[in-house]
């Protein structure tokens, strides 16, 4: 081997080496979606919010508290207006109940009303449980990645595998390197955009950035929105267990953080 080709192989591959070796891979999208998840909730949670719903002629808020353990159960219990304050959800693993004080009864919900609008909102009950139903689901293909604020923001497309329990024809969702959930988009069997949930406002929050403010907008509704808005939260704590039973959905005085 002459003397030029030495010096060329000398030169060149050490670079292709170090490029093998220090450029990052493409992320699992079904562990940033998890990641994503995780995040939202925690280990366990604690939660104050405020949810708005908008409509063109009326707009309507009401406080809540909110307990999640694992990625599958999840209790919220209403606080105010004094029309809606006792009314809780419970969700236990692939079960959900509410209660309603004026009618003292405790009602489970059937699995094809897990798509229905949650107290008259934009958020549907499965929405709101945040679960891990996605991960299982759906098969997950990374689509793009940007550059954006000085963080690294992902887009996952996300399609029901065959036969799976779940009434949208995909998602497509953009989360950022921290977990940080940023937008997720819901298409119908036609594979037209329904509704889209972005966050507005992302801020410290039980000692991770966190998206304080989120909006769920009806797509095909002009000016339908509901906000969610967190204002206090306390992540990977102790909950008593009995917060995630059917008989504490009637308790008037729920738990709150220390």
């Amino acid at each position: 081997m002459n003397a030029w080709k030495i010096c060329w192989f000398a030169a060149v591959v050490p670079l292709l080496m170090a490029t093998a070796v220090y450029s990052d891979p493409a992320p699992d999208p079904q562990k940033l979606i998890q990641g994503a998840i995780d995040h939202w909730r925690g280990d366990s949670s604690y939660g104050e919010v405020e949810m708005t719903v908008h409509r063109p002629d009326w707009e309507r808020s009401m406080s809540m508290l909110s307990w999640t353990r694992g990625r599958e159960d999840s209790l919220i219990r209403f606080t105010a207006p004094t029309k809606d304050a006792g009314n809780a959800t419970l969700k236990l693993g692939q079960g959900m109940w509410i209660y309603t004080p004026k009618l003292n009864q405790i009602i489970k919900l059937p699995a094809s009303m897990m798509a229905q609008s949650w107290m008259g909102s934009d958020f549907s009950y499965d929405d709101l449980a945040k679960t891990d139903k996605i991960i299982h689901e759906y098969t997950h293909t990374l689509i793009d990645t940007q550059q954006t604020n000085g963080h690294t923001v992902y887009t996952i497309e996300s399609i029901p595998k065959t036969g799976a329990p779940v009434v949208w024809g995909k998602e497509r969702l953009r989360i950022r390197d921290d977990f940080v959930l940023l937008e997720e988009t819901f298409f119908d069997q036609d594979l037209q955009p329904a509704k889209r949930m972005e966050t507005l406002k992302i801020a410290l929050l039980g000692g991770r950035d966190y998206p304080v403010v989120m909006r769920m907008t009806t797509l095909d509704k002009p000016d339908h929105w509901t906000e969610i808005i967190t204002q206090q939260a306390t992540f990977d704590i102790t909950l008593p267990d009995y917060l995630f039973t059917l008989s504490n959905l009637r308790n008037p005085r729920p738990w709150r953080a220390p």
